[in-house]
C-alpha cells in the first residue's frame, strides 16, 4: 500500500513594518522624535493641560499638537467633537499610513492599545455635570466619546476602513500586546496586513492616581540610577502597518524593518508591584527570543521598560542579569521613557518605533537622565547616543497587574 507523501511544513510568513507614524513630547512625526533622541533631549515640562495646584508632582510630558489635524474624511462637526487621544492616535496614523503606501481597504484589521482611552473628553463632560445642572442633557454625545474604542472607530472613519476593530487594554504592556496580536494575526494566515500600535492622552484623574500613589518623581525620572525616585507620566500615539515579507515585495514597498519574535506573560504578584525577581518579564523575553529563534547574545540593544521607580527598575535589572546570563555584559541597555515619560498604552508601541529608528540608523538611543548608574544592573547603560552596529532589538512593556510583553525586531537591510 502506497501512502501519500508527507508534505513538509510551511513556514509561517515573515511580518515586516511598512510604515510607522510616531508623535511623543519631543514632537509629531519620525525625524522630529529622531532628532530629540539623537540629541538626549528630556521634553518634561510642567503641566499644562489642567490643574496640578493641589498635586505634589506638577510636570508632565504634554504633546505639542499642531493648529489643524491632517485632511481625513470625518465631516467637520466630527472633527470638532474629536478628543485628545483621537488627535494623537490620528497623527501617528497619518505618517503611517502615507510611509506605507497602502490604498484603502473595508478589509484591514485595526489592532489598537490603549489604557486610558477617552477619559479626559469623559472626565470633561462629568465636571460640566457637576458644576453646570441639565449641561449632560444637551451633550450627550460626549458619553459616547468615554468609550476606550471610540478613537478606534474614529480613525476607522478617517480612512475609511471596513475590517474588524480589536481594542487591548492591557495596563501599560497595551501597545506591545496590540502589535504582538496584530503580528500574530498575520503569522498565523488570518491576514496579509494590518494596522496596530498604541496611544493615550494625558488625563487629570490618571495624573492625580499615580500622584497619590507616589509613582511620580517630584524631581526628575531617573531610570537605573541609584537616586531614581518615581516616572514621569506622559501622553503619545504610535502607529505601525505591518504585512507579509510577499506582500510588500509584491507591491515595491520600502521596508522599514522586521518583527520576529514575541512574548507575553503575567504574574499576577500585586496589582501596582512587579514580582521582585522580574518572574514573568524573564519568561516573557525569553519566549520572545525563542519564537524569533535568536538567543540573548545575537540582541545588540535592549530598550528597557525603564520607568524610573526603584522597584520597577530593580526587578526589570533582575530579570535581564538572569535572561541574558554571561552575555549580560554585551548589551547595551536603555530607557527612553527619562526623555519623554511614560506614555502608558502608547509606551510600548512608541518603543518599537524607537527600535526601529536604532536599527535602520544604526545608533543606541540613551537614558538621557542617567548619572549614577545602579550596579544591581550587570548590563552597560546607555547614557549618550551612541553608534552601533545592530541586528536584532528587544523591547519590553510591563504593566501594573503583572502585564508583560516582549517583542524581537531585525534591521531590515
Amino acid at each position: 500500500m502506497l501512502f501519500p507523501r508527507k508534505q513538509p511544513p510551511v513556514p509561517p510568513p515573515r511580518v515586516v513594518v511598512t510604515g510607522a507614524g510616531i508623535v511623543t513630547p519631543l514632537g509629531v512625526g519620525w525625524k522630529a522624535n529622531a532628532d530629540g533622541f539623537r540629541a538626549g533631549r528630556v521634553a518634561i515640562r510642567p503641566v499644562t493641560l489642567f490643574d496640578v495646584s493641589r498635586q505634589r508632582v506638577k510636570a508632565s510630558g504634554e504633546v505639542e499638537l499642531p493648529p489643524a489635524l491632517p485632511d481625513t474624511h470625518l465631516p467637520a462637526r466630527q472633527v470638532r467633537r474629536l478628543d485628545r487621544a483621537a488627535k494623537l492616535l490620528l497623527l501617528a496614523a497619518r505618517e503611517a499610513w502615507q510611509q506605507s503606501g497602502w490604498k484603502p481597504s473595508t478589509d484591514l484589521p485595526l489592532v489598537l492599545g490603549t489604557t486610558s482611552g477617552g477619559m479626559s473628553l469623559g472626565q470633561d463632560y462629568y465636571r460640566q455635570a457637576i458644576h453646570t445642572p441639565g449641561s449632560h442633557r444637551r451633550q450627550p454625545t460626549r458619553v459616547l466619546h468615554y468609550q476606550a474604542q471610540r478613537q478606534a472607530i474614529d480613525l476607522s472613519d478617517a480612512f475609511g476602513f471596513g475590517g474588524p476593530i480589536i481594542l487591548i487594554a492591557n495596563a501599560c504592556a497595551s501597545g506591545a500586546n496590540a502589535i504582538g496580536h496584530a503580528w500574530e494575526l498575520i503569522r498565523n494566515g488570518r491576514a496579509q496586513r494590518a494596522m496596530t500600535g498604541g496611544y493615550d492622552a494625558l488625563s487629570q484623574l490618571v495624573f492625580a492616581g499615580f500622584d497619590s500613589l507616589q509613582a511620580l518623581s517630584p524631581t526628575r525620572c531617573r531610570p537605573f540610577d541609584t537616586r531614581r525616585d518615581g516616572l514621569a507620566i506622559g501622553e503619545g500615539a504610535a502607529v505601525l502597518t505591518l504585512e507579509t515579507l510577499e506582500h510588500s515585495q509584491r507591491r515595491g514597498a520600502i521596508i522599514l524593518g522586521e518583527i520576529v519574535g514575541y512574548g507575553t506573560a503575567t504574574d499576577a504578584h500585586h496589582l501596582t508591584q512587579p514580582h521582585p525577581q522580574g518572574a514573568a518579564a524573564f519568561a516573557t523575553m525569553t519566549a520572545a527570543c525563542q519564537s524569533a529563534g535568536v538567543s540573548p547574545r545575537q540582541i545588540g540593544y535592549l530598550n528597557a521598560h525603564g520607568t524610573g521607580t526603584p522597584l520597577n527598575d530593580s526587578a526589570e535589572a533582575a530579570a535581564i542579569n538572569r535572561w541574558a546570563g554571561e552575555h549580560a555584559a554585551k548589551i547595551p541597555v536603555s530607557s527612553t521613557k527619562s526623555g519623554i515619560g511614560h506614555l502608558l498604552g502608547a509606551a510600548g508601541a512608541v518603543e518599537v518605533v524607537i527600535c526601529l529608528m536604532a536599527l535602520g540608523e544604526q545608533w543606541l538611543p540613551p537614558t538621557s537622565t542617567l548619572e549614577t548608574p545602579d550596579p544591581l544592573c550587570a548590563f552597560p547603560l546607555v547614557q549618550k547616543p551612541a553608534k552601533a552596529q545592530l541586528e536584532y532589538a528587544l523591547t519590553n512593556s510591563f504593566g501594573f497587574g503583572g502585564a508583560n510583553a516582549s517583542l524581537v525586531l531585525r534591521r531590515w537591510e
